[in-house]
């Protein structure tokens, strides 16, 4: 996608949150707007992260991977929180709840990049920390031989480990919002925690498989996340994630 593609999305971003869409598809954008109390800010952000994708495709440190993980998926969650609302008998404050949401978001995108590493091996991209990699005794050239090697298993454990984390974080949000909201964002959860399980379940091979949570499987997770939904508030949750 070319830089003035986005520099006219970005116009019309400006232009939606002013009243005036461009067309069908802004309108409804304008409308949700107009009903919501949204900020143009992550909007703004996701752009930027699809900017960093024309022009970078290697992350120093976790540090710059982080900063992408906002830009394309945490902003989805901090724009959907005005939407979903927070229900208002809500133990926590309002930011742990965004917080909580952004959580979700880099949790989800780190996932897709682990699932993901051998298909974007073949793009030439590598979403993974250059200095991480350095310090299991990796780099590029491991990841585009597709070699999955002993040192190459440890350090898919510690970037497992890594996203695992952003979803504990998340889940005490999860429970605050809106009762009508909580179950597809339990499903969201459960199911890419359930891609770092397949990964483990691939004994780590993500350079020639991708992992991926089977149809049966999604629908037997729907009455668990059904039933998170409809927890107290103040129910604190056994982690869903396997010992490593």
């Amino acid at each position: 996608m070319s830089s003035s593609v986005l520099d006219r999305w970005e116009d019309r971003l400006h232009d939606i949150f002013n009243g005036q869409p461009y067309d069908m598809l802004d309108a409804a954008l304008t409308d949700t707007v107009s009903k919501f109390p949204l900020d143009i800010k992550p909007f703004k952000d996701m752009i930027q992260g699809m900017r960093m994708d024309t022009r970078k495709a290697r992350y120093n440190n976790f540090q710059e991977l982080y900063l992408y993980c906002y830009y394309v998926a945490g902003t989805v969650g901090l724009m959907t929180v005005p939407i979903m609302g927070i229900a208002q008998e809500s133990v926590i404050p309002v930011q742990s709840v965004y917080d909580a949401a952004l959580y979700l978001g880099v949790g989800n995108q780190l996932t897709n990049i682990l699932r993901d590493v051998g298909e974007d091996a073949l793009r030439g991209r590598v979403y993974l920390p250059q200095d991480e990699l350095a310090q299991f005794g990796l780099c590029d050239k491991d990841v585009f031989s597709r070699n999955v090697s002993e040192r190459w298993r440890k350090f898919m454990k510690y970037q497992i480990t890594r996203a695992r984390f952003y979803f504990n974080r998340a889940e005490e949000g999860v429970s605050q919002l809106q009762k009508a909201s909580r179950w597809p964002v339990w499903s969201s959860l459960i199911l890419y925690r359930k891609i770092l399980d397949a990964i483990e379940d691939n004994d780590y091979d993500n350079l020639t498989k991708r992992a991926y949570v089977g149809r049966a499987k999604k629908f037997l997770t729907l009455p668990l996340a059904y039933t998170r939904s409809l927890s107290n508030h103040k129910t604190k949750f056994r982690s869903l994630t396997r010992p490593i």
